[in-house]
């Protein structure tokens, strides 16, 4: 089962990663592009901390940590996903 909060906390991951490589594609000006980055990273902490201060063990705090995290970028990057395929349409 860890194996699979494992995989879960990867795949969060890269979609945080995917949501800040495509924030610059679709917000102009540098200085939102950083406000925005931030907001989600603040976002995501807060919420990381969270899921790991009520982990159920010890050795899956890191791993709720990054789910917290990654979860709060989810939206966000399903929104720029929606937008990359639609300006290709």
């Amino acid at each position: 089962m860890f194996a699979l909060h494992v995989i879960f906390a990867a795949a969060l991951l890269a979609v945080a990663v995917y949501a800040h490589h495509r924030v610059p594609y679709h917000t102009k000006g540098r200085k939102q592009v950083m406000l925005v980055r931030a907001v989600l990273a603040a976002v995501g902490l807060a919420l990381g901390y969270v899921a790991a201060a009520y982990a159920p063990h010890a050795s899956s705090v890191a791993v709720a940590f990054v789910q917290g995290f990654g979860l709060v970028h989810l939206p966000a990057a399903a929104i720029l996903f929606l937008k990359r395929a639609g300006t290709r349409a």
